[in-house]
């Protein structure tokens, strides 16, 4: 008797919608979604102004609703077509975005400002002249800019070896309470108001000197306790980047400490170290109240930082706008031309440390 065997069925694999296997926006669906966000918003506001319940047309509140719908829109849709994962994620990139761009918008505003109200004095007269027997319009801010470079390279050779040989005691030889104090009072003087450098510099210069003395050295003086701080922390930081492997391998063919220091530690971490130093005289060469105080302000020339009162571009702008002459117009243009020649300079040295970290940086491979 012949037996048919049961008939064997497959079971079928049901899919589960997923964010994985979920559908897809197109690229262009996010920006066609913002556009329309803005205009329904730009709509409305534009109905409020010709209904007479608004003055104005709201640019804000066109670019801040309209974002607020951008975000709930968008992930409806994703909600609906790419699941839960993948809305929640766009949402969150859309908080990014959006603070991103809230930090360029100062950023952009004063580089905006700066360029337009100081491109009128932005010429060769503001370049190879000072202010010395002028009165209105004319004269420039080359006695500044000399100030600032010679009170800043004085700052700078003050603070650097100071900084690095902290920054190499911290990561190569300090274990003890030495290096704990040292640890404690660099994060403090990481916080000290510039004001209380310039005094500190002022007092110093009045033990040695007599009260009444302001010279640029003083003002050297101020911007190095400043500018010190910030060499250790980030020589610091770069020096314990460099792989212990590399001072074991030095020690272990018989290299003193201090030539390993040397020959393995700073050229592996020169790249770092340096943008840190171009970084932090950055931070010093805006300061304002620290040379206020210390090294002063003069009409004329004077490249003698250790004699005489010494101008530089902070001072200069706060001076030029502080005490605005007869022909106020004169004075605030070269304000204006000072505060943009020393954001060209601080974005040089930006520039510069950046080129210095690529050409000095390892070489990976052979």
């Amino acid at each position: 008797m012949a037996t048919t065997a049961p008939s064997r069925t497959r079971p079928v694999a049901t899919t589960l919608p997923n964010s994985l296997t979920a559908g897809k926006l197109h690229r262009a669906t996010a920006p066609l979604i913002f556009l329309a966000s803005w205009l329904v918003m730009a709509v409305i506001f534009l109905v409020l102004l010709v209904s007479g319940a608004a003055e104005d047309f709201n640019y804000v509140g066109t670019a801040v609703f309209g974002t607020l719908l951008f975000g709930v829109a968008l992930f409806v849709i994703s909600l609906a077509v790419e699941g839960e994962r993948k809305a929640k994620d766009r949402v969150i990139t859309i908080l990014v975005t959006v603070a991103f761009v809230l930090a360029l918008i100062p950023l952009i505003s004063l580089v905006f400002t700066a360029v337009t109200n100081g491109s009128g004095r932005f010429d060769p007269l503001f370049f190879n002249s000072s202010l010395r027997n002028v009165v209105g319009e004319g004269g420039g801010g080359l006695h500044a800019i000399m100030g600032t470079l010679i009170i800043t390279a004085i700052a700078a050779v003050i603070s650097i070896p100071v900084g690095l040989m902290s920054a190499i005691y911290l990561v190569e030889y300090g274990r003890g309470r030495l290096a704990r104090a040292i640890t404690f009072f660099v994060d403090v003087m990481t916080g000290i108001p510039s004001i209380v450098a310039g005094l500190f510099a002022y007092a110093l210069l009045v033990l040695f000197l007599g009260p009444g003395v302001r010279m640029g050295f003083g003002g050297a003086l101020a911007l190095s306790v400043l500018m010190i701080p910030v060499v250790v922390r980030s020589a610091e930081e770069m020096l314990k980047l460099v792989p212990n492997e590399l001072r074991e391998a030095s020690y272990a063919l018989g290299v003193p400490k201090w030539l390993t220091v040397v020959k393995i530690v700073l050229p592996t971490s020169l790249a770092g170290i340096v943008t840190g130093v171009m970084l932090a005289i950055a931070r010093v060469i805006g300061e304002t109240a620290p040379l206020l105080i210390v090294a002063g302000f003069t009409q004329g020339m004077n490249y003698n930082p250790f004699k005489d009162q010494m101008m530089t571009l902070p001072v200069f702008v706060f001076r030029q706008y502080a005490d605005q002459g007869a022909d106020a117009a004169a004075y605030v243009d070269r304000a204006w031309t000072g505060a943009l020649v020393l954001i060209l300079i601080v974005m040089a040295l930006n520039i510069i440390a950046r080129l210095i970290a690529r050409i000095f940086a390892p070489k990976l491979g052979r």
